[in-house]
């Protein structure tokens, strides 16, 4: 078996975590009716199997160790898509959030660039701004099932207006202020919302972005909306600073109640709006926080990202688990390389999250974490894309041992991960460590026959509670099932690949629609981005599979270079020598090519699918919305490339 790279210290203060907690709460006869832990790998494996094999179980004991006190079965019915989860039961996410928690105590640090417009929040102040602009928005006739948007920076006042709209029972969406008018409305419209929060600016780069005429684009092109609210105007500040506080008066919702529309990327054809439950999110969001990442009270949790970004909703979703969160409005670059450790270390951080792209920048500007004080540190989490074993450890060779490095791997569509870490498991570098608990992942072939040691798809075979309860403006489901249920009945496909190894975790080898399938045998492109990113002549790298007429297969890879390096003969040996060394023979590609950039989604994932259409000669003008892409112009280089090369 291969030796992991880092496992739980025997020494940990942190111990017992709270997965152990669980395991012993699920050993009781309401439960398992055995003896279960989760101190080790083994023990681990056998709480997960009990986690997936008895669901119904499983999460009544979660529910129960969260503090929720809910009636009735947990799963009701079992069937994908549609299962039947607390039919019984009445919830609030915010109440779950904001309920039972120390006034005094700090719930939300809330940054920016500018160190002077930075607060903090105490869960009492918190919970009175949620009072008070839900009192607003009832005023306004704000009530259930009615849709709230805001646009709006990574600041406390996102969190307020999230939690304030969903106590009412009404359904939010958000879009980062990144986002031009036409990628907002794509996504807001659909929704024909009620009341618009905005910001007149944000930070970024060192740079006030005024963004007063975008707003306005949405305000005329939106004609359901009664009212826009400015959080940085009077009226915001009246609302939030009602005195005396308004009651705050949860409005009790069905479980499946719609909470929020998270939106696909919506790189080729309108943004799908996935809709999660109350219920759903509370349990599996607070799951992966408290029992796989060990967050609770004395707990910070900072995760950089942006409200257009599902980890948005997970950084949120901290709070439930009584833990302190810390926003953030501006670059992760601003004001030097590592502004996010230097935030980390200043903070008190103890779990930290980053993309791939963070680390590797960070570890070629030659700055990271060993340049901070990071004793509060325990988790790194890592989300995004693959994260490389060599960048996994040379991040390892720069934390104090005792930190876990915390990949995880899920998405929007759940609002959660499907594999990660826990705090009792080893990590092996580039890969995750376990399934979630609760999650039946698997990896199917093409004919639907599970597999292992090999390449196959990522499926999850049994209900998680955070599966979409719909597709906004899909009346007989039929998007919701195509998305995920057309190629093996009645279960999931991610559209990941996957594999299962020996010794139980689980290596990403990205996107299934992405497959490079080279003379029959399929590949991932992360395990070319590994060898060829960890160059340090290269800054990034995008590769693509593309079947021709005759039956040949074209893959060429481009790649973006370093600051002052020169493509050149030597270059492009050093590349396929990497690639031939470190994945195989047949992961080398046709050609490279040097390329101007590689067009990613606002949330940093590369446009494999839609650079392959173009390069293809296909017009995406009408398929693709150009403000959800981070540099729309690359694709026309792209299409001009893919004219050069056609047959």
């Amino acid at each position: 078996m291969l030796a992991p790279d880092w496992k739980p210290p025997a020494d940990d203060p942190a111990r017992p975590y709270r997965i152990e907690e669980l395991a012993r709460l699920a050993s009781t006869p309401a439960y398992a009716g055995r003896q279960l832990s989760a101190s080790g790998v083994e023990e681990y494996d056998e709480l997960w199997r009990w986690s997936v094999d008895d669901l119904d179980a499983f999460w009544r004991c979660v529910a129960e160790f969260l503090g929720h006190d809910l009636p009735g079965p947990a799963l009701a019915e079992e069937r994908m898509p549609g299962a039947v989860w607390f039919p019984e039961a009445r919830v609030n996410y915010a109440k779950a959030l904001l309920e039972g928690r120390p006034a005094d105590e700090v719930a939300v640090v809330g940054l920016s660039e500018d160190p002077g417009a930075g607060r903090e929040l105490t869960w009492g102040r918190l919970r009175d701004e949620v009072a008070g602009f839900a009192a607003r928005l009832r005023e306004l006739g704000v009530g259930k099932g009615d849709r709230v948007v805001g646009y709006l920076p990574n600041t406390p006042e996102a969190v307020v207006a999230l939690l304030g709209t969903v106590s009412l029972g009404a359904i939010w969406s958000v879009c980062g202020m990144d986002y031009a008018a036409s990628a907002a409305l794509a996504r807001f419209e659909q929704l024909e919302p009620k009341v618009l929060v905005f910001a007149s600016s944000y930070v970024h780069g060192g740079k006030q972005h005024q963004r007063a005429g975008v707003v306005a684009e949405l305000q005329a092109a939106l004609p359901t909306l009664e009212r826009s609210i400015d959080v940085g105007d009077f009226e915001w500040a009246d609302a939030v600073g009602s005195d005396p506080v308004p009651e705050l008066d949860y409005a009790e919702v069905e479980f499946d109640h719609p909470l929020w529309v998270l939106f696909s990327s919506g790189t080729t054809g309108k943004p799908k709006g996935i809709v999660h439950g109350h219920g759903g999110a509370m349990l599996e969001q607070a799951k992966v926080a408290a029992l796989h990442f060990d967050l609770g009270p004395g707990e910070r949790l900072f995760w950089y990202t942006t409200p257009s970004w599902m980890m948005w909703n997970f950084v949120v979703a901290g709070l439930l688990t009584g833990a302190s969160i810390v926003t953030y409005d501006g670059s992760p670059a601003h004001p030097s390389p590592d502004q996010l450790w230097a935030i980390t270390a200043e903070h008190g951080v103890t779990a930290t999250g980053m993309s791939p792209a963070y680390v590797a920048a960070c570890q070629k500007a030659a700055v990271g974490p060993k340049n901070h004080d990071l004793t509060r540190l325990r988790r790194v989490g890592i989300s995004g894309s693959t994260f490389p074993a060599v960048s996994h450890r040379a991040l390892a060779a720069d934390l104090p041992p005792a930190v876990q490095i915390a990949s995880i791997s899920g998405g929007t569509d759940v609002v959660s991960a499907f594999v990660g870490p826990a705090p009792t498991v080893p990590v092996w570098a580039g890969e995750l460590s376990r399934p979630c608990l609760g999650v039946a992942v698997d990896a199917y072939d093409e004919s639907g026959a599970p597999v292992r040691g090999e390449v196959g798809e990522l499926v999850i075979t049994r209900p998680l509670p955070s599966m979409p309860v719909m597709f906004w403006n899909d009346p007989d489901g039929a998007r919701y099932h195509d998305a995920y249920f057309d190629t093996f009945p009645g279960v999931w496909r991610h559209g990941d690949w996957i594999t299962l190894t020996d010794h139980g975790s689980v290596a990403i080898h990205g996107r299934s629609d992405a497959t490079l399938n080279r003379k029959g045998i399929r590949m991932g492109s992360a395990d070319i981005y590994e060898p060829v990113e960890a160059l340090p002549e290269i800054r990034e790298a995008l590769v693509i599979g593309i079947e021709r007429p005759d039956g040949d297969y074209w893959m060429p890879l481009f790649v973006v270079l370093a600051d002052g390096v020169e493509f050149d003969e030597a270059l492009q040996a050093r590349i396929n020598d990497a690639i031939r060394t470190h994945a195989s023979p047949r992961h080398v590609p046709d050609v490279v090519i040097a390329a101007p950039g590689v067009p990613h989604t606002r949330t940093g994932k590369k446009l494999e699918v839609p650079v392959k259409k173009v390069l293809l000669g296909q017009d995406l003008s009408g398929a693709l919305d150009p403000g959800s892409v981070d540099a729309p112009e690359l694709l026309e280089w792209y299409a001009e490339i893919g004219t050069l090369h056609r047959p």
